[in-house]
């Protein structure tokens, strides 16, 4: 047993950063159909996401967000890594009322990445990036 938890905590440890920044450009795809990254692309039929991180929920002037994300917008509610990696988590237990059909990424790790991709998909990662990233900035 203690064989098994040693190799887990090494495959941990030696996680490969340009992996996970791949891996949440890839688990981003299926988001493209509703959203950009890039701040010029407006009409989707989601929010834009670029510079997403300390802006407020509900926080994309040009988008009509659903009435719960008005709600958080106008709390002050704001976008954070933490808060993001939550909400990927299960968007619709955040925010009961979101217009948005996603059901959410179950493995922590795939939540990791893409949240790592999101701060800044233009970035290369950093082994030490991840526990700044999880610490909730970057």
């Amino acid at each position: 047993m203690r064989f098994f938890v040693a190799l887990l905590w090494l495959n941990l440890l030696t996680a490969d950063p340009a992996a996970a920044e791949e891996n949440g450009e890839r688990l981003f795809t299926p988001c493209r159909a509703c959203h950009s990254l890039d701040p010029v692309d407006q009409g989707l039929p989601g929010p834009n996401l670029a510079g997403l991180i300390g802006r407020k929920v509900g926080g994309d002037a040009a988008f009509d967000y659903s009435p719960v994300l008005h709600k958080a917008h106008d709390e002050g509610i704001r976008w954070d890594t933490q808060r993001l990696e939550t909400f990927l988590a299960d968007p619709a237990a955040m925010f009961p009322g979101l217009w948005m059909s996603m059901r959410g990424l179950e493995d922590a790790a795939e939540r990791r990445s893409l949240v790592r991709f999101l701060v800044d998909p233009l970035v290369p990662l950093t082994v030490d990036d991840d526990a700044v990233i999880q610490a909730g900035g970057r």
